[in-house]
């Protein structure tokens, strides 16, 4: 257990991870549809409360994960309950816990119908996204992985929109598909080292043909969850019909999981097929890249605009992940946590305009500037931020990946640029609607309290991460020069054991 710091007093990581979901069991015994939201809304601040020790106590001088916790679950078969985060995991964990606070009060007026089931869903969702951070075995990460399906799937086929059925039906199949596939990685991976421990699984000696399964396996799993280009189909259809707030978490938390894993699993358990496949997956990101941009910037339905915008911003994340480098990597998991932000505030944007217009159509809202000047306002920032606009959060993080692409391949580098091109073009598009062209309409009212309240703290990061994002960047330096020894450390061994008799 030399890889786990453990930590000796207050279970901080069970907590934050259980809380929820005490939360949710209480809520079932809690009457009245404000009360629910009530005690929802303080659950998730609470946890996010909880949450902040981690960033104050987290050492970012050592790769080893950090308030470890562990004990004995299933001796028989070696599985464990351990936790415990790196600085990789540490800033998903703080989003996870930022962004569910915002999704309960963005909801607040939209979900009128099952109001408890609503929020107890959220509630279990928030749970199992932890864990899937925290987890350091297998066994615990695959449960807290396929316990996400679920809650999701009612999000979107009970609160969603008029072709909800299809819509979940078709997140979950592909979901599963790729789950099916990460359950015979991770049985394949057990069978060779008899333990489920993920840290012990990485840096092991495996044939260079095993690491190619394997790494195709956890690939599909990863590239549906993304998802990368050509595995996106489901994406349109699950943001389209999903309720806002199950929009704003499929965008800024379960996106984010497939990418997670590219980097917690394919890197350090795989190196040699990651090297050998990466290229390929390159070009890949590049082609995700072009779709979502061209994708987008045809939509007439803003929700739609902004899903195929996703597909092109995380091809920019994974291009960075399979650069590897230390500044392609940064820029990468930079980029997931702006991707959170940024389409996550805009995905409240569209939900707080259809609560009054009924209508997610570019055309019914043109020329609506002159009648909510508030929320063009945010809008906009958000817009600027989606297209990587300079002094906005997205700009550090593509600066990042596109650095370090430039200086590994000229050539695929270059193909992504005009993926950041078509960004503007799509965003500006959606900007000149709305703020020059058509009447305006006048029956629009302008946002409350709550819905400023709710955007205001996203708004608050996309300038602070543009600005001065060293306290970002700051945990992630020894965690991804760690991962990037781990690769190289593989490939030399490698390469001596090629140059043996």
């Amino acid at each position: 257990m030399d890889f786990l710091i453990m930590n000796e007093g207050f279970p901080l990581l069970s907590t934050l991870v259980f809380l929820p979901l005490a939360g949710a069991f209480i809520l079932l015994f809690l009457p009245g549809e404000n009360t629910q939201r009530i005690w929802t809304t303080l659950v998730t601040i609470v946890t996010a409360v909880l949450s902040f020790p981690l960033y104050s106590g987290f050492d970012s001088t050592t790769a080893k994960y950090q308030f470890g916790e562990h004990m004995s679950w299933i001796p028989s078969l070696n599985i464990n309950y351990t936790l415990g985060i790196d600085g990789i995991s540490l800033l998903l964990v703080l989003l996870t816990t930022f962004i569910m606070p915002l999704c309960v009060v963005g909801s607040w007026t939209y979900i009128q119908k099952r109001v408890k089931e609503f929020m107890i869903c959220l509630l279990i969702m928030e749970t199992a996204m932890l864990g899937v951070f925290m987890a350091l075995d297998f066994v615990l990460f695959y449960v807290l992985w396929e316990a996400m399906l679920i809650p999701m799937y009612l999000l979107i086929g009970v609160w969603g929109g008029p072709r909800k059925i299809y819509a979940s039906i078709k997140f979950f199949l592909y979901t599963l598909a790729g789950s099916v596939m990460l359950l015979v990685a991770i049985i394949a991976l057990y069978l060779h080292t008899g333990t489920f421990s993920i840290p012990t699984m990485m840096g092991q000696d495996y044939s260079t043909t095993m690491q190619i399964w394997v790494f195709l396996a956890f690939f599909l799993a990863f590239a549906i969850k993304v998802p990368m280009f050509p595995f996106h189909t489901w994406l349109p259809a699950a943001h389209v019909e999903a309720p806002t707030a199950g929009s704003v978490i499929l965008a800024s938390i379960l996106l984010k999981m497939g990418t997670y894993g590219f980097l917690r699993f394919c890197l350090p358990i795989t190196p040699l097929a990651t090297l050998s496949l990466g290229p390929y997956i390159l070009w890949m990101s590049i082609a995700a890249i072009l779709y979502g941009g061209f994708t987008a910037l045809a939509q007439s339905d803003m929700k739609k605009l902004i899903a195929y915008s996703s597909v092109g911003h995380m091809g920019f994340v994974t291009l960075g992940i399979f650069f590897l480098n230390q500044q392609g990597l940064e820029g990468a998991i930079l980029q997931m946590i702006n991707h959170g932000v940024t389409t996550g505030a805009l995905f409240l944007c569209v939900g707080m305009m259809y609560e009054r217009t009924h209508s997610r159509e570019i055309a019914d809202h043109s020329g609506i500037a002159q009648n909510v000047p508030i929320f063009v306002s945010f809008l906009t920032v958000f817009s600027l931020s989606s297209l990587a606009f300079p002094a906005t959060n997205s700009f550090v993080g593509e600066f990042l990946v596109l650095a370090g692409a430039f200086s590994e391949n000229k050539i695929i580098a270059g193909a992504a640029i005009p993926g950041a091109i078509l960004a503007a073009a799509y965003m500006m598009r959606l900007l000149q609607h709305v703020l020059f062209r058509g009447p305006g309409r006048p029956d629009l009212a302008d946002l409350n309290i709550r819905e400023i309240a709710t955007l205001a703290p996203l708004l608050f990061f996309v300038f602070w991460i543009g600005l001065a994002p060293e306290p970002f960047l700051s945990v992630l330096h020894t965690s991804v020069g760690y991962l990037l020894q781990q690769v190289d450390v593989a490939q030399s061994a490698h390469m001596a054991a090629m140059m043996l008799p």
